[in-house]
């Protein structure tokens, strides 16, 4: 089950870094959170699963799917979707590619969604919310419905407001105030 608390620690223990960072949105940073370290860690990864679940759960039903961009989003979809299965519940997964493959079916999306879904965008870390906005762009070109916006961090630099200006929802198992770190004011 979730256990909030040791999900913390783990993200400041192996998660949290300090120093001088460059992020995907381009802005520069005092701090970085590799999700990455707790994601591909078996104990955190089951935290993270087991949370993001429960909030979906608490709702009062799944959507139909869960998934994001890949690399980032692939862990936590594949925990999402064992914590569902553990406990008998019906939940796909699906990835959005940045590049398509350049053959095959050359899709953005794979995995079993389609026209008419409702999905739940997964990530680790939102900052802008950029890399969400782009999985959105690609669910919505062929016709599944995108619910909203969970991720385990919120940096609070935008993402929430992103995704309100585009009418998703969103929300986050912790928000960077969690970790003692106040969120900037520019």
């Amino acid at each position: 089950m979730y256990d909030k608390e040791e999900l913390k620690t783990i993200i400041r223990e192996r998660s949290l870094k300090f120093g001088d960072f460059t992020l995907a949105s381009g802005r520069k940073a005092k701090y970085y959170l590799d999700g990455k370290m707790t994601t591909l860690d078996s104990r955190g990864l089951t935290l993270v699963g087991n949370g993001i679940l429960e909030a979906l759960l608490a709702d009062g039903s799944l959507p139909d799917a869960v998934g994001g961009m890949s690399i980032g989003a692939d862990p936590i979809t594949a925990a999402v979707l064992t914590a569902a299965g553990t406990r008998g519940l019906a939940l796909r997964g699906f990835l959005v590619r940045k590049e398509s493959k350049g053959h095959g079916t050359n899709k953005f999306v794979e995995g079993p969604v389609a026209e008419g879904d409702a999905v739940v965008v997964l990530e680790d870390v939102v900052t802008t919310g950029g890399s969400s906005l782009l999985a959105i762009e690609r669910l919505e070109a062929i016709g599944i419905k995108v619910l909203g916006v969970f991720a385990i961090v919120d940096r609070m630099e935008g993402g929430a407001q992103a995704f309100a200006a585009k009418g998703y929802s969103f929300r986050s198992l912790f928000t960077i105030k969690d970790f003692g770190i106040d969120p900037p004011t520019d």
